[in-house]
């Protein structure tokens, strides 16, 4: 798994990639999971694909870390991946084979979103406390 963030001067973004790739990767330890990023932090979303590259893996998915739909979602990473624009399905070249190439949807609109936001209000009500 490619798991795709933006990219920031701020070194929070890079972290919570980093971090958010390292849970899933303890969560589903069936998958090889790697951060890349679109701009500004390294490695790139280019550096993993050549990194995928020497892996011996089935299949390659790629997941945005990314809310919502958006010219980067739509037509920014499928070019990075070689697919047509809001396009889903490809293949990948790897180890002398082509693989199948997916790309996930961004996170959307999810009740396990809505839950993360009420945990996060209820905290901040919590720090009032002290």
């Amino acid at each position: 798994m490619l798991l795709v963030g933006h990219g920031s001067k701020l070194p929070y973004n890079k972290e919570l990639i980093e971090a958010t790739a390292e849970f899933i990767a303890e969560k589903a330890s069936e998958y090889i999971v790697k951060p890349g990023f679109m701009s500004i932090n390294t490695p790139s979303v280019e550096d993993q694909l050549d990194a995928f590259r020497a892996e011996d893996i089935d299949m390659l998915v790629v997941v945005p870390l990314f809310l919502a739909r958006g010219i980067h979602i739509d037509k920014d990473i499928p070019k990075l991946l070689g697919l047509p624009e809001r396009g889903k399905k490809g293949t990948f070249k790897t180890n002398g084979k082509e693989i199948p190439l997916v790309y996930a949807d961004p996170i959307g609109s999810d009740p396990l979103l809505a839950e993360l936001m009420l945990k996060n209000a209820a905290d901040a009500i919590a720090e009032l406390d002290h």
